[in-house]
């Protein structure tokens, strides 16, 4: 994670430092407002450093690779002092204005999820430190902290699941029967790894959906998806099934239904509404297919 006790050496800029594009007044501020954060930095006062770093970066976005490392460390320090201060909303405020300056710095996002891990937003966390390892895939920290928050979200039985190859084969058939008997257009409720969806779509359906609720686990189907070269034959929807509208999230009804929101106690998941919504609103009408 980011050390925000590991001081940058400030960016001395002279008064009279000439600032690429628009009028002698802009510059004027720009220059004064860029040697205010640096003033600022020396006396530790980090949430005014961030707000002139704020202007002098929206006025000047030409300046961002010689602020980057300054902007950083105010924005950790600052975001501290909110911290300590229970600000949380503030926290937010700053690391959303950080991210519209620099939307790809692998190290601001990273730490973005850090502070919605440490709050409770797991799920908003992983999003974050994925985000992180795309924009740099060897980033040790993104990496960690991605595994660990993984490890509260996707729970140990996924693994177990996708490595009993009898029960998986047995769906596959069940699956493949269906679709080949007529039920070609299919709806996967809580897809999770996108498993079933993926049958279905080997087995020759025609049009394939699929829903899940966890923004973990719907990135996570995605992934999977690509992975597979299946993504663009799959619809996959960051939704529960009991929001789902037609034509507003899927074009039809559609003929098959296929689930796992079983538990060991068969209903823990809630499967009965679940699978009478299916029944009434996103399921046509029974019929023996020709």
């Amino acid at each position: 994670m980011p050390n925000p006790s590991t001081r940058p050496r400030p960016n001395r800029v002279r008064r009279n430092r000439r600032v690429a594009g628009g009028d002698a007044a802009r510059n004027e501020l720009v220059s004064r407002s860029l040697e205010s954060a640096q003033q600022c930095l020396v006396n530790q006062d980090y949430g005014t450093a961030f707000a002139h770093y704020l202007l002098v970066l929206n006025l000047a976005p030409a300046l961002k690779d010689f602020a980057r490392e300054s902007f950083r460390f105010t924005l950790f320090k600052w975001a501290e002092e909110l911290d300590a201060l229970s600000r949380i909303q503030d926290i937010f405020d700053c690391y959303e204005q950080a991210l519209e300056l620099f939307p790809n710095d692998e190290v601001i996002v990273n730490s973005m999820g850090e502070h919605l891990f440490r709050m409770g937003f797991r799920d908003e966390a992983a999003g974050y430190f994925h985000k992180a390892l795309k924009l740099k895939p060897d980033f040790a920290d993104a990496k960690e902290n991605f595994h660990r928050v993984a490890n509260w979200l996707v729970e140990r039985w996924h693994f177990l699941m996708l490595n009993d190859h009898k029960r998986n084969a047995k769906y596959q058939r069940a699956i493949q029967k269906a679709v080949q008997s007529g039920f070609n257009t299919v709806l996967d409720i809580g897809t999770g790894t996108g498993i079933l969806s993926m049958f279905a779509k080997k087995a020759g359906a025609s049009e394939v959906c699929a829903c899940e609720l966890s923004n973990t686990m719907y990135e996570l189907a995605c992934e999977v998806l690509s992975a597979n070269a299946m993504e663009g034959e799959i619809k996959i929807l960051h939704m529960k099934s009991l929001d789902m509208e037609i034509p507003k999230d899927i074009p039809n009804r559609v003929s098959l239904v296929v689930t796992e929101t079983v538990d060991a106690g068969l209903f823990g998941e809630c499967i009965e509404d679940t699978l009478i919504h299916a029944w009434k609103h996103l399921l046509l009408p029974t019929q023996v297919p020709a």
